[in-house]
């Protein structure tokens, strides 16, 4: 899409990030994936082997490229997830394919990045002898469906999902906490939602590592949103998720990971803008505890 590359120029004409931010990380191994997706799935993507059915769920025509953006996309967001774990904040400007279940792909996602990288980061803290509580704020306007799936009756991930109620999915997976919204919800109606939904999770035990799934499709012009937030409306959302993993002192006390998400505004320079607030913010709150490390597609 061209958001992506847009996005990468705004952010560098601009000088929210420099070169050096940007890193290009290695695809995401078959290991990795499996850790979430079941193995005969991930190996039929990988051979081009998928029934005319899971493409069609897919979303997508099956390509080599397809296989290739799809493996970089969720290694971004893994390099994003060890980045905070280290330095406090890590974004990756694609990414926040929720819709992606253990066993297929759906609405134009075929793995879901925020999973897998949270299994690979749990993985990795267990062989150090620790264990690793997630936390998942999923603010794209679209339900996180194939995340709740794959994290159900799972304790160490927490699942939160502000969404509209009547968009897709149409059928709806239990989040831990799920937050449906109706349809042409303003600024206001949706940050009281999202307040409260954020004081409702649980702080004993408190999670070690938040992922912001931070679509711009709330905003009023996307062409699938249904809600009606402004820009300035999404930018105080992107400040309280922000200010809520910052509590516990002036730096971040909950490292955060950034993820783009969904954007279907007609003009792509608004789907950029929310973007770019989005990244800036979060580059804004690393300032006070370290470097911000930012994943790029491949493609740039």
């Amino acid at each position: 899409m061209a958001k992506y590359r847009l996005l990468r120029q705004r952010l560098l004409e601009t000088g929210v990030l420099q070169e050096d931010d940007l890193e290009v990380p290695p695809p995401a191994t078959v290991e990795e994936l499996s850790r979430v997706h079941d193995a005969g799935y991930v190996e039929r993507v990988f051979r081009g082997e998928l029934d005319r059915p899971e493409v069609r769920r897919m979303g997508f025509p099956w390509s080599e490229a397809l296989v290739e953006r799809s493996r970089r996309s969720v290694g971004g967001t893994l390099a994003a997830a060890r980045h905070a774990l280290s330095h406090g904040v890590g974004i990756n400007l694609a990414g926040g394919t929720h819709h992606a279940f253990a066993d297929r792909g759906e609405g134009f996602c075929v793995f879901n990045d925020v999973a897998v990288a949270a299994r690979a980061v749990q993985v990795e803290a267990g062989s150090r002898g620790r264990s690793l509580r997630v936390l998942v704020v999923d603010t794209d306007v679209h339900q996180g469906n194939g995340t709740a799936a794959i994290f159900a009756g799972d304790d160490s991930v927490f699942t939160l999902s502000l969404h509209g109620e009547r968009n897709y999915p149409f059928v709806k997976e239990a989040s831990d906490l799920d937050v449906g919204l109706p349809d042409g919800a303003g600024d206001e109606e949706y940050l009281e939602a999202l307040s409260r939904a954020l004081a409702a999770v649980p702080s004993d035990p408190a999670p070690d590592l938040v992922f912001f799934v931070a679509g711009a499709d709330p905003y009023g012009g996307d062409r699938l949103g249904r809600l009606g937030l402004t820009k300035a409306g999404l930018a105080r959302r992107d400040c309280r998720v922000l200010e809520f993993c910052r509590q516990g002192g002036t730096a971040l006390a909950k490292p955060v990971v950034v993820v783009m998400a969904g954007g279907y505004a007609d003009q792509v320079d608004d789907i950029v803008d929310i973007h770019a607030h989005t990244v800036e913010t979060a580059v804004e709150a690393a300032a006070a505890h370290g470097r911000c490390g930012t994943t790029a597609p491949a493609s740039g």
